[in-house]
């Protein structure tokens, strides 16, 4: 069976990590795991000191080296476990039954790959705990979990919120089509407003696309609202965004269109950085 899956650290957005996660189960009513990837340490401590110590190094020092190393490895895990525990205990209060936890050694991109057949929808915050700490905008991770995972990945601000309007960005091409088809085949947004924004001009044919994309979120029981609004594609979905109160974006991972040169490649990096609200990605 396939879980939501959300990874936990010692981030600022752990805790919303943990309640869109939750939200997010009891929605799909999927199975809920967290997850905690361990960096290795590449090098020890006394690999990395034992030039400036001299060839002639007693013996000692570098066990103790070795034994620092080991003891930081002991606390770093227990710290991860009670981080899980955590997770676990909040998930709980949030209504999720006998959630999970796991944790592993490793590179957190590694790890997701290898555990992806287990994925339904990987939930991600959008900082994590060593970019907090040099006060960066965007998780390393973030971009390469995108690219190199095939789930829906939801990407969670610091503080959560109860979706309540829901937005993609749209403009007809078969990525965007593809967008909407697996909306409307998800439980995750339903009794949710739902709306498909184009950005362009209001002709025929773009209203046409429209209705194809409102009449394929209704007959799957979803609430769609559309809309064609004219700008700069990022001033413009932004706009909407805000005049609409929408407090979740939807936006495909590939495509060849005026939306997808916004979205992906470095400009997936960018619409992450000045996002407002949480973005779910899909594959």
């Amino acid at each position: 069976m396939t879980h939501v899956m959300a990874c936990i650290d010692g981030s600022r957005a752990s805790a919303a990590v943990c309640d869109y996660a939750a939200w997010a189960a009891l929605k799909l009513k999927s199975p809920l795991t967290f997850l905690h990837v361990l960096p290795r340490i590449l090098q020890s401590m006394g690999a990395n000191l034992s030039g400036r110590i001299g060839l002639d190094a007693q013996e000692s020092l570098l066990e103790e080296l070795a034994a620092l190393d080991e003891k930081r490895s002991r606390l770093a895990l227990a710290q991860g476990k009670l981080m899980l525990e955590s997770a676990v205990e909040r998930a709980i209060r949030d209504g999720v039954v006998a959630p999970n936890m796991r944790q592993r050694h490793g590179d957190l991109v590694e790890t997701l790959v290898e555990l992806e057949n287990d994925i339904r929808l990987l939930v991600i915050g959008k900082q994590g705990e060593e970019g907090d700490r040099a006060e960066q905008h965007i998780g390393s991770h973030v971009e390469q979990v995108i690219r190199t995972t095939h789930r829906p990945v939801l990407i969670a601000l610091e503080n959560y919120r109860e979706p309540s309007r829901v937005m993609l960005a749209f403009d007809g091409s078969a990525t965007t089509r593809k967008s909407v088809e697996m909306l409307a085949a998800s439980p995750l947004f339903i009794g949710l407003p739902c709306h498909v924004v184009m950005v362009g001009a209001d002709t025929e044919d773009h209203r046409a696309q429209l209705d194809w994309a409102r009449v394929t979120l209704e007959n799957a029981g979803h609430e769609a609202v559309t809309a064609i609004v004219a700008g700069d594609v990022e001033v413009a979905l932004r706009n909407y965004q805000l005049s609409e109160q929408i407090d979740m974006m939807v936006m495909g991972a590939y495509g060849h269109s005026r939306i997808r040169q916004f979205f992906v490649g470095s400009t997936t990096n960018h619409m992450i950085i000045n996002a407002t609200v949480p973005l779910l990605v899909l594959r």
